[in-house]
C-alpha cells in the first residue's frame, strides 16, 4: 500500500501489527523500520528519524536489516540536508550485504559525493551501483541507478569566459578548482581565487556588481550598466550613482581577501584581474537560480533565498513551489523553520525486507 501512495493507511496497518507483537517478538524491530520507511517516504521528517534510529538499534543481531535501516538514516540526513553527517554515517561495511543493499549504499555514496562536487567519487560509486544492481536483477533498481547517472552527467552550470558562454557538466565545475583565474560562482554566490573564497551569498547587490565587473574584465564596466545590474533601474540619477559609489566601496573590501584591485575609471569601474570565469545557473529563471543554490546540499530558509537571489518572497515560494512540484526539491519543517533542500534518491530504499524468515 505505502508503493502504491497510500501512506496513511500503511502507517495505520504497520501500527496495528506492532500493537499486536509482544514487546520482545523479533519481528517488531523490523515493523519499526517498515514505519520509519514510509514515514520517511511521506517526508515525516521527525517521525521517520526516531523511529529508524530505534529500529537500528533494536536488529543489532540481525546485519542485513540493520544494514537496510542505516541506509535508511542516511537518506534521512540528506534530506534534512545534513551532508557531512551522512556521509559518516554511510562509512560502514557492506561486505556480504545482499548487491540490492550494495546498489544503493552506492547510490547514497554518489549522491553525497555529486552533492560535495566530487565528481571522480560519484561516477566510481555509479559505477558500483550500476554493477550491484545488475546482480540483484531489479529492473527498477537499475533504472534508478541511470537516473542518478544521468543526473550527474547533465549540465548543471553555464561557464562564462574570454567573451564566450557554455553549459557546464558538474565534471567541468570540478576542473575549476585548479584554475588560476578568478571564479565568480553565481551558483553559490562566493568569489574564489587561487584558495581563497569570499561569500557574498547575503549580499545579493555586491555579487551583482561583482559579476558584472567580472563579465567585462579587465576591461571597464559603465556606470549604466552597474547600476542597472545592481539596481534593476534602466535610468540614472544622482541619488543611483551616489548609491553605486557606496556600494562600490563595499565590494572593494570585500575583494581585499583576494587581493583584487577594483579602479574607478573615466567609463565606469574595471575589475583588474586578467583572467575570469562566471559561473552561472543553466537557465535565468527563478527557479534555476534557486536550484543552484539548494545543490550545495544544505537546508535553506525561503528568507534566505530570497537574500542571496536578491528576489521577492511571493517570487521564492512561487519557484519553490514549480521545483516541489517537478519533484527536484523537498522541504520540512513549518512556517519560520522550514527548510528546503535538493532532492535525494527517489523512491523505497529496497523492496521490504521484512518477508525474510522469521528469527527465532
Amino acid at each position: 500500500m505505502a508503493e502504491l501512495g497510500e501512506d496513511r493507511a500503511a502507517q495505520k496497518l504497520l501500527l496495528r501489527a506492532e500493537r499486536g507483537l509482544p514487546a520482545r517478538d523479533p519481528m517488531r524491530p523490523r515493523v519499526l523500520a517498515a514505519r520509519g520507511e514510509v514515514a520517511l517516504a511521506a517526508r515525516q521528517v521527525a517521525l521517520a528519524g526516531r523511529l529508524l534510529e530505534t529500529a537500528e538499534s533494536a536488529l543489532a543481531a540481525d546485519r542485513v536489516n540493520r544494514t537496510f535501516v542505516r541506509l535508511l538514516r542516511v537518506r534521512h540526513l540528506l534530506l534534512l540536508g545534513r551532508v557531512e553527517q551522512a556521509r559518516s554515517l554511510l562509512a560502514i561495511d557492506l561486505g556480504g550485504a545482499p548487491p540490492r543493499l550494495r546498489a544503493h549504499a552506492e547510490l547514497l555514496r554518489a549522491d553525497i559525493a555529486a552533492r560535495r562536487g566530487r565528481v571522480l567519487e560519484a561516477e566510481a560509486a555509479i559505477a558500483r551501483a550500476r554493477t550491484a544492481a545488475r546482480a540483484a536483477a531489479l529492473p527498477p533498481l537499475s533504472a534508478q541507478v541511470e537516473r542518478l547517472a544521468a543526473e550527474i552527467g547533465a549540465p548543471v552550470a553555464r561557464l562564462v569566459r574570454d567573451g564566450t558562454s557554455g553549459l557546464a557538466t558538474l565534471r567541468d565545475m570540478a576542473s575549476l578548482a585548479g584554475t588560476t583565474a578568478l571564479v565568480i560562482d553565481g551558483c553559490r554566490y562566493e568569489l574564489r581565487l587561487r584558495g581563497a573564497v569570499v561569500s557574498l551569498v547575503t549580499r545579493p547587490v555586491l555579487f551583482a556588481l561583482a559579476r558584472a565587473l567580472g563579465e567585462t574584465a579587465p576591461l571597464a564596466a559603465g556606470r549604466v550598466r552597474l547600476i542597472e545590474r545592481a539596481f534593476g533601474a534602466r535610468r540614472t540619477s544622482d541619488s543611483l550613482r551616489a548609491r553605486l559609489r557606496v556600494e562600490i566601496g563595499r565590494l572593494r573590501r570585500a575583494l581585499e581577501p583576494l587581493g583584487l584591485v577594483l579602479e574607478s575609471t573615466p567609463e565606469g569601474f574595471a575589475l583588474r584581474c586578467k583572467r575570469v570565469v562566471v559561473v552561472l545557473p543553466p537557465a535565468d529563471d527563478e527557479a534555476s537560480l534557486l536550484l543552484a543554490l539548494l545543490r550545495d546540499g544544505e537546508a535553506w530558509p525561503s528568507s534566505a533565498l530570497a537574500s542571496a537571489c536578491g528576489l521577492g518572497k511571493r517570487a521564492v515560494q512561487r519557484a519553490l513551489g514549480q521545483l516541489k512540484d517537478a519533484g527536484k526539491i523537498d522541504s520540512h519543517g513549518a512556517g519560520r523553520n522550514r527548510r528546503w533542500v535538493a532532492r535525494p534518491p527517489e523512491g523505497f530504499a529496497t523492496t521490504l525486507l521484512l518477508a525474510t524468515t522469521r528469527a527465532t
